[in-house]
This record gives C-alpha cells, structure tokens and sequence, in this order.
C-alpha cells in the first residue's frame, strides 16, 4: 500500500488499511519507531477513566460524601471571607 504525502506534509491512509485498523473518522493513529528503521503503525487506545484507576495513592482514611461537602463547602467560604 502506498500513501503520497502532500505539500501540507499530509497523508491519506488507504481504505485498505483504515479497514484493517478498523479506523473512523476522529479516531487517532499511533506510529512507533522500530530499531530496524521502519514504522509500525496502529490504532491508537482511547483513553479511559477507567484505564486512571491507581494513578493517585490511596488516601490514608477514607472520607464520607458528606465530609468531602463540607470541605469543599469550607473552603468556599474560606476564599469569600479573604475577599
């Protein structure tokens, strides 16, 4: 498969290949380096809040929804009363 770059450095993948990586329109596409001098190319992963999970260290106590409001509601006031 060949794809010609353009004078914008732009190219378009062939049908083929956008069909082989399963691509669609607004997908993003991966390309890697290898150590013999070619491109592997691929469909790249979309990112998640899942794939986030265990990013941050586990707090050490967990808190209630109750007293996360009240300290999003204390410092709230805590910035008014400085202004």
């Amino acid at each position: 498969m060949l794809a010609t770059l353009t004078s914008k450095s732009q190219i378009t993948l062939p049908k083929d290949l956008r069909t082989l990586l399963q691509l669609e329109p607004g997908d993003k596409v991966a390309f890697f380096p290898l150590p013999d001098g070619q491109i592997s190319v691929s469909k790249a992963g979309k990112s998640t809040f899942a794939k986030l999970r265990g990013v941050l260290p586990a707090p050490a106590q967990a808190h209630s929804v109750e007293e996360m409001n009240k300290a999003v509601l204390d410092a709230v006031a805590g910035r008014h009363a400085r202004t």
